[in-house]
């Protein structure tokens, strides 16, 4: 089949790599503008672009879809990239975690006959966590599971029909970093059976999704990582593993910024002193215990500013030696 591929991230490259490893033809690929990062600042491209570029894909970057925008440089983009999408010949138009949201009339182009629609891969059980970052807004709410949605997109946010929906555990050690990965393939392996589905011409189910249950995952801001030490355990070690590898939790202690990678809730069969919040209460050889507004937290791995992560008994283990407590407190109120 011929596709048109919208996306950005590595989570999206995934996708493309295995619908071109499955044979089909992308003809065009969308994706976000290069943006500067790294230290130098560089442009960098996207993991779409660079596997497009690899491929010989021409790439459209407009910094928007809407035609109508009253950014007239803006506005020029927009009718360019509609006007090369009209004139390319495709079956189907594949989105994933592509950043922009996608007018009415490109929905229509994507369905105009012969053509076969526009199909996302979202990575959540939908309804549940629309939006920007369900990975990282699953585990900070403690769910129990996730999965990936195939979705034949309108013009809602994340409000289509689901073609596919598969469902994983999300384990209690699982990190952003790792539910992404596990993610990643999942929907590369979901939008080849769809794409299957649909090459097969015959009808598509579809499911409406519920009006129950929806939630909304809003992007990840770098303020929400700076750790509360007045919440719970559970809660301060969901967030831990939510915000790694962005923005990476953290918290001052000794007139350091810290990043804190990896947690997990300490065992209640162990004995601690009673702590204020925030007060490192022991180190050993695996972790180091702070006391949290309720329960202990074990920190397993942490990072000085401009330093590499490291086990965290590793880092504060000096730390105690040099003063008689050592109190973590938040950078700041909210």
């Amino acid at each position: 089949m011929k596709i048109v591929f919208a996306g950005t991230p590595e989570f999206a490259a995934q996708a493309m790599r295995a619908i071109d490893a499955a044979g089909h033809q992308i003809v065009l690929a969308l994706t976000q503008p290069d943006r500067r990062a790294g230290r130098g600042m560089h442009l960098q491209a996207s993991p779409v672009k660079e596997f497009a570029l690899e491929k010989n894909i021409p790439v459209l970057q407009p910094e928007s879809l809407k035609r109508n925008s009253t950014d007239s440089s803006k506005q020029l983009e927009a009718q360019a990239a509609y006007a090369q999408l009209a004139h390319t010949d495709f079956d189907v138009m594949v989105v994933v975690a592509y950043g922009l949201i996608l007018p009415q009339e490109i929905l229509d182009l994507a369905e105009a006959p012969p053509r076969l629609g526009c199909f996302n891969i979202h990575a959540s059980l939908l309804p549940r966590w629309r939006g920007a970052a369900p990975i990282q807004r699953a585990i900070e709410a403690g769910d129990l599971k996730t999965g990936v949605s195939i979705m034949k997109m309108d013009a809602g946010l994340d409000t289509g029909d689901t073609v596919l929906v598969r469902e994983i555990e999300i384990a209690n050690h699982e990190t952003s970093a790792t539910l992404h990965d596990r993610l990643a393939s999942l929907g590369a392996e979901l939008i080849n059976e769809t794409l299957r589905l649909l090459e097969s011409r015959g009808p598509l189910h579809t499911t409406a999704q519920l009006s129950d249950g929806v939630t909304y995952a809003e992007k990840i801001l770098k303020n929400e990582a700076d750790i509360d030490w007045s919440l719970s355990a559970a809660e301060i070690d969901y967030r831990i593993r939510a915000f790694n590898p962005f923005p990476g939790a953290n918290s001052s202690a000794v007139g350091v910024t810290f990043k804190f990678w990896n947690s997990r809730v300490a065992s209640q069969e162990r004995s601690f002193p009673v702590g204020q919040p925030g007060q490192v209460l022991g180190v050993h050889d695996e972790g180091v215990y702070i006391q949290c507004g309720k329960d202990v937290i074990e920190i397993l791995e942490m990072q000085r500013p401009g330093g590499k992560r490291m086990p965290a008994s590793a880092i504060l283990q000096p730390i105690m030696a040099q003063h008689n407590a050592v109190h973590f407190q938040r950078e700041s109120v909210d």
